[in-house]
């Protein structure tokens, strides 16, 4: 029964545009779910400290979050009932009302701790609402109305399966920044960098953030490009490329491993060279949102700036499965390395036709795609590459022969 629940809330959720029309109540429903999720697992993280992160839990703490938390309990309310009002479907309005309920009995706002804080060992739950409620709200109104592909939904297929990257990468975020760090801890205390970290310190703010931008892109650079061309890592790239739409979650799709390798090889100069920790923690903050940006189904004209900073556009070609779209655009912020390297695509004001890898088999799912490059490669045929490709996840018009070159 909870399975035929879910697969009906899942369905609403997914309606066509049609049903999502303004006035449906589609919008007042999708709208209370998530505030009903946000505040469940909020409720949850906040009774219990292990689930949050030490530097969200100073500010989940203050007055003003607990009466932003009360305001998403109050808002969610509201909009369910009109939600359960508007619309002949009243899946959502109930489920959410169910989750809202649910947080209340939790003690909602005013709720208190289970344990100690004094923990080691902690889970980002609360880093995983706050980061999917600021990029969310972000970018799905942008995506709403600039898209560049405006036939795209914005609960496009496989949006739960990117969501869950997104999950487990913050519920892992200790791990992970143990692991990034680790190598730069190594490299600080064999190599002697005092003169040049003491020059680098010195610097203005901006201008260090401009040099972390600089040295993080070269080393993503050369890694990304190592990724696209030896065989066993491009087996853990492969997940990310495995997206075929593209939106600000598509990014969250990268495989562990990647996540360990990249981001403990690019913290290397960030924090080995002496750099303000307010200008690491700005680019951070920073590259966050311009992941999710250069992914987005966003279809502005930045044809001016791109030569000098990535675009939508520009990232689109990397993840593209046109022929003319295989290894290239592999910078991340600055356009310059892949010219100076001779990986540069200019493609005029055009846009990739598809995205994905057609012509390497990737099962769907986090778990199957987390063991994905450690089994045996299975070669596909170019009949299963393109009934894959123009079957299961594309629509008529966009099917093609062209087929990605498999790397497995």
């Amino acid at each position: 029964m909870f399975g035929t629940m879910l697969r009906k809330l899942k369905s609403e959720l997914e309606s066509p545009r049609p049903d999502r029309a303004i006035g449906s109540g589609w919008l007042s429903g999708s709208g209370a779910l998530l505030c009903g999720i946000v505040s469940i697992v909020l409720a949850i993280a906040l009774k219990y400290p292990w689930l949050t992160t030490p530097e969200l839990t100073i500010v989940t703490r203050t007055l003003s979050f607990k009466l932003f938390q009360h305001g998403v309990l109050l808002f969610g309310y509201a909009i369910a009932i009109t939600s359960l009002i508007l619309r002949k479907d009243k899946s959502l309005g109930f489920a959410a009302l169910a989750l809202i309920m649910a947080a209340t009995l939790m003690g909602g706002s005013s709720n208190e701790q289970l344990a100690s804080q004094n923990t080691s060992i902690y889970f980002g739950l609360d880093f995983f609402v706050v980061n999917v409620l600021f990029t969310g709200f972000l970018f799905v109104p942008i995506e709403f109305y600039f898209p560049q592909r405006p036939e795209q939904d914005v609960l496009r297929r496989e949006w739960q399966e990117d969501m869950f990257y997104f999950l487990v990468s913050s519920l892992f975020v200790q791990i992970l920044a143990f692991l990034t760090l680790s190598p730069a801890q190594l490299v600080n205390s064999a190599a002697p960098l005092e003169p040049v970290r003491s020059y680098v310190g010195s610097q203005p703010f901006l201008i260090q953030l401009a040099l972390i931008m600089l040295l993080t892109d070269f080393v993503q650079y050369w890694l990304h490009r190592a990724f696209h061309q030896i065989p066993r890592l491009w087996r853990f790239h492969a997940v990310h490329h495995s997206a075929k739409t593209m939106d600000w979650l598509a990014g969250a799709r990268m495989h562990f491993i990647e996540i360990v390798i990249l981001r403990s090889t690019t913290a290397i100069p960030m924090f080995t060279m002496g750099f303000d920790p307010n200008a690491i923690q700005t680019y951070i903050l920073l590259v966050y949102v311009y992941s999710a940006f250069i992914h987005s189904n966003v279809g502005w004209d930045m044809s001016k700036i791109e030569r000098f900073l990535v675009t939508p556009r520009f990232h689109h070609w990397h993840h593209g499965s046109e022929q003319e779209a295989i290894d290239v655009n592999y910078a991340i912020h600055f356009p310059l390395l892949d010219w100076l390297f001779g990986t540069h695509l200019k493609a005029d004001k055009r846009w990739p036709d598809r995205y994905g890898i057609v012509g390497t088999p990737m099962p769907r799912g986090y778990f199957k795609q987390f063991l994905y490059p450690f089994q045996k490669p299975v070669q596909a045929t170019p009949e299963d590459a393109a009934r894959s490709a123009s079957v299961s996840d594309c629509t008529e018009p966009e099917i093609k022969a062209v087929k990605r070159t498999s790397r497995a």
